[in-house]
């Protein structure tokens, strides 16, 4: 195991997580490493991402405010630091271990940590709900998303076992 391996490890234990036995937590994310600016979320709070997925995604904002499509930042990088406090936040809210791993990655495990994934959402709809899924938002990027090398991660039915997540997009780069 590498230092960054053994760090997962201990936050693990810390949180007191179950074994990783779910599909979702077959795939470790390192944590991006040169990271800029897009701005803010709809919270206000500074939001980052990889170099190359922000420019993918100030390409795809713009391009989809020229079709009249306001798409709005929920969150993007993520440290593994702060996705156990989301998960710490969970658990002392009274969650089980099952409603948060349906939607929540445990840290090492969450696609936010590469720098490369964004949460989205439209002026109108409350985020982070299947509901984006009816916007023309939603549409626009189902249709458009692929040009700028964003794909859902998370579409009906996922073979990760992950809820339908309509908002949760990750770039990949081509090659």
């Amino acid at each position: 195991m590498d230092e960054y391996e053994n760090r997962i490890a201990q936050l693990l234990q810390e949180l007191e997580a179950p074994p990783r036995s779910s599909s979702s937590m077959s795939r470790m994310f390192r944590e991006a490493v040169q990271l800029i600016s897009v701005g803010a979320d709809i919270y206000g709070r500074e939001q980052k991402l990889t170099p190359q997925a922000a420019a993918a995604w100030q390409s795809m904002k713009a391009a989809a405010e020229n079709d009249g499509q306001i798409l709005q930042l929920v969150s993007a990088f993520r440290s593994v630091d702060y996705q156990k406090q989301i998960i710490q936040r969970k658990r002392a809210a009274g969650q089980s271990w099952e409603q948060i791993l349906r939607v929540s990655a445990l840290p090492g495990y969450s696609e936010h940590h590469t720098g490369r994934t964004i949460d989205v959402t439209c002026p109108d709809c409350k985020p982070l709900t299947e509901d984006f899924d009816s916007t023309s938002a939603f549409a626009w990027l189902s249709l458009h998303a692929g040009k700028f090398g964003f794909t859902m991660t998370y579409p009906p039915g996922n073979p990760l076992g992950v809820a339908y997540e309509p908002w949760h997009w990750t770039f990949q780069p081509r090659s």
